[in-house]
């Protein structure tokens, strides 16, 4: 093949990977702000209409490291063309969705589809060359993070002009063509691990993460004293240990835990879940703050429409973040970009604490965090793909997201226990609830920048010139291994 044509093929093969990885990012979210629509349209109540999100959180956390270890061993272009069609009949069940059960399992499928994350990123790293991989993993990460917030602007415009079951449609027509975009034209996966699936493990992680997200995104509607949720959460403790003890016992881990101990692997996943809590906060209370009304004595009133519009300035920061990220690698190291990121969090957080009053100062403040954002999330992806062999990028990828969403949920948990403890008369969150809520944002940024200065920094080969990233690691494994006792 011609240097031309292999350039070529790369660019539809990125072209395709962000085209699947941007779409399911954005049906994270895009579904968030018509959920009051939603509750109407099928007849159902405030708490049920939650396990819309619920479900696809639940779903995408077990899928999402399980797919990407199955792509590492049998191949990632075909689990990626699986998680696709997973994603687009999720979309097409839903669009159809007679009532709300059917919308929820809809929504299960569509989970399966937090696979792409992965599974791009260790495509990326088989058919790129070493010199392009930093750009084109920041790229995507880029896309991931705007996607998610494109969800929120788009909401409401297509919601006015169309009906929310277009949220479905729309999605279904252009994930529909790159899983058939993906089977054509993304190679097949030179790196494999031969291996077979420990059904245990698998098991076990799925328990435990059930176990741990489900009381804490149902928590508020249970009461967090009440013993389904205590006892869930105790639950989760004991698969946990218990999926711990069955990997560093396995001849055949679905996870690796001496990969996970690596430097730069642990606190790269201790950001991302510090960070997570943070920026899930932002996306899910920014919108809810700007959205009410102004007899509250604050607020904007905005609709959903308007909400998305204040949103821009986030998203468009974000996306020019990340895909600026990969570019300066070379002046500006990923750990730097990793740090920068978590204080651009840092001072958003602080801004709106103290000042929320306009329109600007909520732009400036959501713009900050989206420049954190695009560099936290390109940054994180690189250390983890950086920090592991080829044949674990899939599976470290996966988790490093996994954590990421785990945060997510507990930092919304937290966040929105502290805006709803002492609500007003009409039933609306006092303005010092939201101060106090972007006050603990304020912490959970600040420990996350903290985390990012214990991420390792690259090695240099002594002669002055980086050893590749294959090498890296190689050695920094061999290392790993060679200090742990031998398990059974």
């Amino acid at each position: 093949m011609s240097v031309t044509s292999r350039r070529s093929s790369r660019r539809l093969t990125f072209t395709v990977l962000a085209a699947g990885a941007g779409f399911f990012a954005m049906l994270q979210s895009l579904i968030t702000p018509v959920l009051p629509t939603i509750q109407q349209d099928l007849h159902t109540s405030q708490n049920t209409v939650t396990w819309v999100l619920t479900a696809y959180l639940l779903s995408a956390s077990i899928f999402t490291p399980i797919l990407g270890r199955v792509g590492d061993m049998v191949g990632k272009e075909r689990m990626l063309v699986v998680s696709l069609a997973a994603l687009a009949l999720g979309c097409l069940v839903a669009a159809i969705a007679p009532n709300i059960g059917v919308l929820i399992v809809a929504r299960v499928v569509q989970g399966i589809g937090g696979a792409v994350f992965p599974l791009s990123f260790g495509i990326i790293r088989d058919e790129f060359p070493a010199a392009r991989v930093g750009g084109a993993v920041a790229a995507i990460s880029a896309i991931v993070a705007a996607g998610g917030g494109l969800g929120v602007v788009l909401a409401g415009p297509i919601v006015a002009a169309l009906d929310y079951r277009w949220l479905f449609w729309i999605p279904l027509v252009v994930v529909g063509l790159t899983a058939v975009a993906a089977h054509l034209f993304v190679p097949e996966s030179p790196v494999r691990t031969p291996g077979r699936i420990d059904w245990r493990a698998t098991l076990l992680l799925s328990g435990w993460l059930v176990a741990l997200l489900l009381p804490i995104s149902q928590g508020a509607a249970w009461g967090w004293t009440s013993t389904r949720v205590l006892g869930l959460l105790a639950l989760a403790v004991v698969l946990l240990v218990g999926w711990l003890v069955a990997e560093v016992r396995s001849t055949n881990p679905l996870i690796d835990m001496r990969m996970m101990r690596l430097p730069g692997v642990w606190t790269t996943n201790l950001v991302a879940l510090l960070y997570g809590a943070s920026m899930f906060s932002v996306y899910a209370f920014l919108p809810q703050f700007v959205q009410t009304p102004t007899a509250a004595g604050y607020g904007f009133g905005a609709s959903i429409s308007q909400a998305g519009l204040l949103m821009l300035p986030m998203l468009v920061a974000m996306f020019v973040a990340g895909l600026v990220a990969g570019r300066l690698q070379a002046v500006f190291s990923a750990k730097a970009q990793l740090a920068t990121g978590a204080a651009f969090n840092v001072a958003a957080s602080a801004m709106l604490a103290a000042a929320h009053d306009t329109r600007w100062e909520v732009g400036i403040a959501g713009g900050l965090v989206g420049l954190g954002i695009g560099l936290a999330f390109a940054s994180m992806a690189n250390l983890i793909v950086g920090s592991v062999p080829a044949s674990q990028t899939g599976v470290a990828t996966g988790m490093n997201a996994n954590i990421r969403t785990i945060g997510g949920a507990i930092g919304a948990a937290v966040v929105s226990g502290v805006i709803t403890a002492h609500p007003q008369a009409s039933g609306l969150p006092r303005e010092a609830g939201f101060t106090m809520g972007f006050l603990v944002l304020t912490a959970i940024a600040l420990a996350a920048a903290l985390a990012a200065l214990a991420v390792p920094s690259a090695r240099r080969a002594s002669a002055g010139r980086r050893p590749s990233t294959a090498t890296i690691v190689e050695s920094e494994l061999a290392g790993e291994f060679a200090t742990m006792p031998a398990t059974r």
